[in-house]
């Protein structure tokens, strides 16, 4: 048998142990992990929404479809308030400024933070922008979308409304 290089024996040591650690993205039917983001602005927690459905959505200003979808998420959060429907939007923009001016230019109304580090997308295992996750109003992540959402269809509006 071939002794195995050191190089590829200190490489597995490193790096397997991240590749099994607990922080594989929440999967539906699980709790939605907590986090709590602090930006110049303001400080949120996820579980300070608990009661209300969160529409956790992951997005940077960058974004061609993030940028695509900003419209209707506007919308819905307009339309879905007062049923209990929150949008907490975690921006990974690492330039302030952009972050504030697409804040202005489109009108953002839902609560969103700026988190450069993107130490909340890690947990949530986003890697693609916008992602975004609808957790219930106990906490459970009920749904899941990859990819830019018309967020003012009748079905996912229905969908909000149920969840």
């Amino acid at each position: 048998m071939k002794p195995i290089p050191l190089l590829a024996l200190v490489l597995f040591v490193t790096f397997v142990p991240g590749c099994t650690s607990n922080t594989s993205p929440p999967k539906i039917g699980k709790p939605a992990p907590d986090f709590t983001v602090q930006d110049s602005a303001h400080s949120v927690t996820l579980s300070q929404f608990r009661g209300k459905v969160v529409v956790l959505n992951f997005w940077a200003s960058w974004c061609a479809p993030c940028i695509q979808e900003t419209p209707a998420l506007v919308a819905m959060q307009e339309r879905m308030r007062s049923k209990g429907v929150v949008i907490l939007g975690v921006s990974i923009d690492e330039d302030e400024a952009a972050y504030n001016r697409f804040l202005k230019q489109y009108g953002i109304n839902f609560v969103t933070v700026r988190e450069p580090n993107q130490n909340v997308a890690r947990i949530y295992g986003t890697s693609g922008w916008p992602e975004t996750y609808i957790i219930d109003r106990n906490g459970i992540v009920r749904r899941k979308f990859i990819g830019p959402v018309e967020w003012t269809s009748p079905e996912v509006l229905e969908f909000l409304g149920k969840v």
